[in-house]
């Protein structure tokens, strides 16, 4: 160990369509929204995350909110560099510290990228002082996360939906098997609602209202055992142009999210139906395995149930559990190598 380790820091980053979660020395020391304000005069970036988060939809002319990442990839590099320099520079560790330290880095990112992409992601992770980087793919981030032993020669079935994708893959003996990347996730449901409130109440609402819908009262299914309260959905009635507010039930919004709800079970069914047999005998026993922030949906593990016929299971603390995994690796980095793309 060389005066250089001495020098370097470890990070592991979950960048994500919807959140960015970054662990410092075995700690989630950022778990911000995945936005940036940006001064459309002088182009600097005003804010970044939360505060980032809270303008948008309120914003004037002169500043723009931006979502550097779409899809599960970088859409804006410009973005997406600033607001990970941004992320890093405010880890309270790495504050303290008179200069940058090198940065050894696991970056995860989705099963359905390509090389372009992917080059991308590294690019600027170097170019934010990452020495050595380090990307791995997101569902067997998740399954390290969740705690399966990805090494066996055992077959495990992973669905992460997160805000961009949802990725379903089939991992045995610390390899993808089969996957399949669909764009459908927690940003589809969101369009969804809003797309809903607008033609069956007349309600114009924007992405932060829909969102909080989503997770108040949000559900994949009309019957659920324990039923959210009806929420007050505020926004602008397109009749009137007035301020309105409109009383919404979770079966309106089960019913909004049908169609794509069906559209990632016929993923997962895909994907199960292009499993070899050993692997289909292991997942009957081992069932399906949920993480992701669209995990959390009402009833969505018993709708991917009863379609599939095989017990489905939540990762505890979903939306961590892909940056746990990618945290587990960069402890473990000789186990782990030969699943980590340098």
């Amino acid at each position: 160990m060389g005066f250089f380790d001495f020098m370097t820091e470890d990070i592991a980053i979950d960048l994500g369509t919807a959140n960015t979660l970054i662990i410092h020395n075995d700690k989630v020391v950022i778990d911000s929204p995945s936005i940036v304000a940006r001064d459309r005069i002088t182009g600097k970036i005003i804010a970044v995350g939360k505060e980032a988060n809270m303008m948008q939809g309120k914003t004037h002319e002169n500043i723009k909110t931006i979502r550097p990442l779409k899809d599960g990839v970088i859409a804006d590099f410009d973005a997406s560099e600033q607001m990970i320099k941004m992320f890093i520079k405010s880890i309270p560790a790495l504050k303290k510290k008179l200069f940058t330290p090198a940065l050894r880095m696991v970056i995860c990112i989705p099963s359905g990228i390509t090389e372009v992409e992917m080059r991308a992601v590294k690019e600027s992770a170097e170019r934010v002082n990452g020495k050595e980087v380090y990307l791995i793919h997101e569902p067997m981030a998740a399954a390290i996360g969740i705690g399966l032993d990805i090494m066996q020669p055992k077959g495990n079935m992973i669905v992460d939906i997160g805000g961009g994708t949802t990725e379903i893959a089939v991992i045995a003996l610390g390899g993808i098997v089969c996957d399949k990347s669909v764009k459908i996730a927690g940003d589809v449901f969101t369009n969804d609602i809003i797309y809903y409130m607008r033609t069956q109440h007349n309600l114009f609402v924007g992405e932060t209202t829909a969102e909080k819908v989503k997770i108040q009262i949000g559900a994949a299914t009309e019957d659920l055992d324990s039923p959210p309260e009806d929420m007050a959905v505020d926004g602008r009635d397109l009749l009137t142009g007035k301020p309105k507010r409109v009383d919404v039930s979770y079966r309106e919004i089960a019913k909004a999210l049908d169609k794509s709800i069906q559209r990632i079970e016929d993923a997962v069914m895909e994907t199960l139906s292009q499993t070899p047999p050993e692997l289909s005998a292991d997942i009957y026993n081992t069932g399906i395995y949920l993480a992701g922030g669209g995990s959390m949906l009402r009833g969505l593990d018993k709708r991917i149930s009863m379609k599939t016929d095989l017990p489905v299971y939540i990762a505890e603390d979903p939306l961590r559990a892909v940056v746990r995994g990618t945290g587990m690796t960069l402890k473990n980095i000789n186990k782990y190598k030969g699943i980590l793309i340098k």
